[in-house]
């Protein structure tokens, strides 16, 4: 695992270095925070209807998918992209390395180190500061100890699957080079159907199983309200379950399909 180890610290570190990028990134996602939360204060101001999930418990989860937005599989590696296109990528196959493995770590990092930039000061604004300036009910909630650290195992479960999507849309670059059309297509699928625009239990009770069979509820609903408590504690076995299955499944799709495309690769320019 050392190999393995050292590339992700040198990923980590290197991607650390982006403050700037993380700064404004911050910003907007405050802004667009602050958008979705006066809408949906909006849509529970004009129903009386019972609804599955409370407004402070909408607010948390906004905050949440704003601090956490980078966690999410939006896109492929751009250096693996370029080293595709470039023919670079020869010379990760020179490595005596799990060409698997070694993108997976990437991927790691590549989650990691942004989120980090941009989680810790956004949590402590919406924590901390709104309920500063009068803004309680949007605030971000302060978890009790068993909810927060059934969230942090729930999170990096979120971490692994995330990284799992990632590699498996990599590898499709053997095929497709550019990969914008995987891109697209992913970023609408875990817009869409991961919560992060609208919470899972607020869509229709017909679509209910099956937003939550597929894998992306994992990356957003299911961490997010046990974060905020819609879903107790006592549940987290089977959204652990949930995330390792599909986590599992991936990578078991992602390994076939590139030794799939190893039988035939050609490498740009040679």
């Amino acid at each position: 695992m050392k190999p393995y180890i050292a590339i992700l610290t040198a990923r980590f570190r290197t991607m650390l270095q982006y403050r700037a990028a993380a700064v404004a990134g911050l910003w907007t996602q405050v802004f667009f925070g602050l958008v979705l939360i006066m809408i949906y204060e909006a849509f529970y101001a004009s129903s009386d209807l019972p609804q599955p999930m409370t407004f402070a418990e909408v607010a948390s989860y906004v905050w949440l998918g704003q601090a956490l937005l980078a966690l999410l599989p939006w896109n492929v590696d751009s250096e693996v992209r370029a080293m595709v296109r470039s023919g670079a990528v020869a010379y990760e196959l020179c490595r005596p390395l799990d060409l698997y493995n070694l993108w997976f770590m990437r991927a790691v990092a590549w989650r990691t180190a942004p989120t980090i930039l941009r989680a810790v000061p956004m949590t402590a604004l919406a924590m901390f500061v709104l309920p500063g300036i009068g803004l309680e009910e949007w605030r971000l909630q302060i978890p009790t100890l068993t909810t927060g650290m059934a969230f942090a195992v729930a999170i990096v479960c979120t971490l692994l699957l995330s990284c799992a999507l990632t590699t498996l849309m990599n590898i499709t670059l053997l095929w497709t080079v550019s990969g914008d059309g995987a891109t697209v297509m992913l970023t609408v699928l875990v817009t869409l159907f991961s919560g992060m625009v609208i919470p899972l239990p607020l869509f229709p009770d017909w679509a209910q199983p099956v937003l939550m069979a597929l894998p992306f509820a994992g990356l957003v609903d299911s961490p997010y309200r046990i974060y905020v408590g819609n879903i107790p504690t006592s549940e987290l076995p089977h959204v652990l379950a949930h995330q390792i299955f599909w986590t599992t499944t991936l990578v078991f799709i992602g390994r076939w399909l590139l030794a799939r495309g190893m039988r035939r690769i050609v490498v740009q320019g040679g």
